[in-house]
């Protein structure tokens, strides 16, 4: 996936009766709710998650982009992800940090 600070890969996993998404970059990764932030945080990583819904399932990495970042773990937040962006923005970031 391009951004405008460089590039990342995207991910989509399925099974029946569940999926996951995911954008790794080479800092970390924005993902959906699946990802537990207390593992995470003791190894010193940085994830960013956004949450769907039943309804309106993450399924695909494009659709972390404009989802809403609803968690993290402090390396992520010392590189400038916040609660509240979306997924676009919380990948610029990790772009930058690895710069």
């Amino acid at each position: 996936m391009q951004f405008a600070n460089g590039s990342a890969n995207g991910f989509s996993h399925r099974w029946e009766g569940g999926q996951y998404c995911s954008i790794i970059t080479k800092f970390g990764i924005v993902g959906c709710g699946i990802y537990d932030l207390e593992t995470p945080a003791e190894f010193d990583q940085a994830i960013a998650i956004a949450k769907g819904t039943p309804a309106c399932p993450l399924v695909e990495p494009d659709d972390l982009l404009e989802a809403k970042i609803v968690g993290c773990t402090p390396k992520a937040a010392d590189a400038g992800i916040e609660i509240g962006m979306i997924g676009t923005e919380a990948v610029e970031k990790m772009l930058l940090a690895c710069k």
